[in-house]
């Protein structure tokens, strides 16, 4: 019986993929996690945790060398919220066009018997401009900003796209119309319209700078619904001060960008829809259920994917660090132990390597193998499984 504990609010559809196998939130002492927006930071990990999966793209909220040293792999749910996050970009993309939030406050305040005359006379103040033939620039082409690109290329606009590290699977999804740049400036000289689509660390954090607002055109509108701290705060203020760029559109506020009217702060709801919260709490419980009885990964962010059909009676997974003779030292403890390797299958991603191991048997004493493979001092954690007949 696996043991799974949810933090946050977790939609009832993905709960219901557990099946009875599973016993949800009956012990602190669990096999798994299954959570939202919970902060682990500070948060004590039981030995028995095996796997953490985050409905969501980031994972900012859990400290992965904590849970790596834990033995503890960290899933999260790519692409569960895209079309929730291009939804709202697309939208609040029109709208800023249109000049529609200054122009709905401004009717929202317009009282009076004079009110047709005063509309009449000031809605020139909100004149727009149509989005067909204007130049979007999309900054990172993964599940969401190749959603937006192609959106926006399918609304008649010329749409740019900068990714250096653009993969086969995102360049499949991305249209034949969308031109791609070999730099960022090159994408940002040309955009009436910036948008930024990548994950948050070390190498995205304030990449929209400085240096990146003078590549601009003057009067560009930048838009950051991925996540805040992409957009260097302090130089999209001088950026909106000296006219280099026109408005700033984001879904993370911050002391500096508030109360300015060139400025429009969603409270972070890119991924705030009844289906988005389905998806990723049905991809998280799945991450769960596939990780603790088949050992195979697909999405971690502290583990390399590694998929390998469960076909013989058992398995033996280990999450070790990535250093040589490792997979030699855990080949001679099951040679010693006279256990015959059907399948081994190792790959690493940065520091930490895993490694899947089938064989055809163990006896009742082999539970040993774990204790010796757990001994390994670059071991974090080794698993016997049994394949269900």
């Amino acid at each position: 019986m696996y043991q799974i504990k949810t933090y946050n609010a977790i939609v009832q559809t993905g709960l219901d993929r557990f099946n009875d196998d599973y016993q949800i939130n009956q012990t602190d002492d669990a096999d798994g996690y299954l959570i939202r927006s919970v902060d682990l930071h500070e948060h004590d990990f039981p030995e028995t945790l095996k796997v953490i999966a985050r409905c969501g793209a980031g994972f900012n909220n859990i400290p992965l060398d904590k849970a790596t040293a834990n033995g503890t792999a960290v899933f999260t749910t790519p692409g569960s919220n895209a079309n929730a996050v291009k939804e709202l970009m697309i939208a609040v993309l029109i709208a800023a066009s249109r000049n529609l939030f200054a122009a709905a406050d401004y009717a929202a305040n317009n009282s009076g018997a004079d009110i047709s005359k005063r509309t009449e006379r000031d809605k020139t103040k909100f004149n727009g401009q149509e989005l067909l033939g204007q130049t979007l620039a999309v900054i990172g082409v993964g599940h969401v900003g190749s959603l937006v690109a192609n959106a926006a290329s399918n609304l008649g606009m010329k749409v740019v796209a900068y990714d250096p590290y653009l993969s086969s699977d995102a360049a499949w999804r991305i249209s034949t119309d969308i031109k791609r740049a070999k730099t960022l400036d090159e994408a940002l000289a040309v955009a009436d319209y910036v948008t930024v689509h990548v994950p948050k660390n070390a190498e995205t954090t304030g990449m929209i700078d400085a240096d990146a607002f003078a590549a601009m055109k003057p009067g560009v509108k930048v838009f950051n619904f991925a996540r805040g701290g992409i957009v260097d705060n302090t130089e999209m203020i001088k950026a909106l001060d000296d006219g280099r760029a026109e408005a700033y559109f984001t879904d993370f506020g911050s002391d500096e960008i508030l109360n300015r009217n060139d400025v429009v702060i969603t409270p972070h709801i890119g991924g705030s829809t009844a289906e988005a919260e389905t998806n990723g709490a049905v991809q998280g419980a799945d991450s769960i259920m596939t990780f603790l009885e088949t050992g195979n990964v697909l999405n971690s962010v502290n583990l390399p994917n590694l998929q390998v059909p469960f076909v013989a009676p058992y398995r033996i997974t280990v999450m070790h660090k990535n250093i040589p003779n490792m997979v030699g030292q855990i080949a001679t403890i099951l040679a010693n132990a006279n256990i015959n390797i059907e399948n081994m299958s190792n790959a690493a991603k940065n520091d930490v390597a895993y490694t899947i191991i089938d064989v055809n048997h163990l006896q009742q004493q082999d539970a040993a193998i774990i204790d010796q493979l757990s001994a390994i001092d670059a071991v974090y954690r080794a698993r016997i499984l049994k394949r269900e007949q």
